[in-house]
């Protein structure tokens, strides 16, 4: 996680160019959530509430992850908070989003995974704008071809549906920080989420069950899921080493219908 600082520990310059364009800030209130930002805030203004984001710009790192943001903000806006600003000010790189008002999804409530359901739903057809780096590239140092074609699609993924990115409030849900999109097969941020809800101590009959709803998932290859597993499998392994890697495992594996950790 990069180092944090508080919104009022941003150079002078770069508050000013914010200020610019929301109205004088009333009052700022640091976030945690994030991995890649340094600075990450809710600023209330006079013409309402903003959430900003921001790297230093020598942060090569996160300012790619900051240009993903705006790349596929456009595409996303029915299910992400609008992008409104980039500004670049005094050694720094800033967006500027509307705020919304929600708290992470509890995965282990039905109403929430039903809220989560509905906006993973509204993304499902939104294809990938060009340039966004192929999902199957993810894993080209432990699967062979046969298997990496499988995993080729052109639909936008967010890849990353763990609860901290997934807000509910107000009757709906948000998908939130799009810093690594990748295209692929739409059934993917499925995948991925249906092992998020296993985390959350959901049975694998109904992660399965909650995953059936998705027409991707019912068309999705058993072939391509099967790559999916495997390659994920592998790749934390190599991190973490079999024992590390045995209760992820477990969870990926489960999406296959099987109770073992996959070789």
């Amino acid at each position: 996680m990069a180092l944090r600082i508080d919104w009022a520990d941003l150079p002078a310059a770069a508050r000013a160019a914010i200020e610019a364009r929301t109205g004088a800030v009333l009052a700022a209130e640091p976030i945690a959530d994030g991995l890649t930002c340094a600075v990450a805030a809710r600023l209330v203004t006079c013409a309402g509430a903003f959430f900003v984001k921001g790297v230093p710009v020598e942060d090569g790192r996160g300012r790619a992850a900051q240009r993903w943001e705006l790349a596929v903000n456009p595409q996303v806006c029915s299910a992400s908070p609008v992008l409104r600003w980039q500004v670049v000010a005094d050694g720094w790189d800033l967006l500027v989003f509307d705020h919304v008002d929600g708290e992470h999804a509890d995965l282990s409530r039905p109403a929430d995974r039903e809220l989560v359901a509905g906006v993973l739903q509204s993304v499902q057809g939104v294809a990938a704008p060009a340039g966004v780096p192929s999902f199957a590239d993810r894993f080209s140092d432990v699967l062979d071809a046969g298997e990496l074609v499988l995993l080729s699609g052109d639909a936008l993924l967010h890849t990353d549906t763990n609860p901290h990115n997934l807000l509910v409030g107000a009757g709906r849900a948000w998908l939130v920080d799009w810093a690594m999109p990748a295209a692929g097969p739409a059934w993917v941020d499925v995948a991925y989420t249906a092992v998020r809800l296993l985390e959350a101590d959901v049975s694998a009959p109904e992660a399965l069950g909650w995953a059936w709803q998705f027409p991707s998932w019912r068309a999705a290859d058993p072939a391509a899921l099967e790559a999916l597993v495997v390659g994920t499998c592998r790749q934390w392994e190599s991190v973490v080493g079999a024992a590390g890697a045995r209760q992820s495992n477990a969870r990926f594996a489960a999406l296959l219908g099987a109770t073992v950790a996959v070789p």
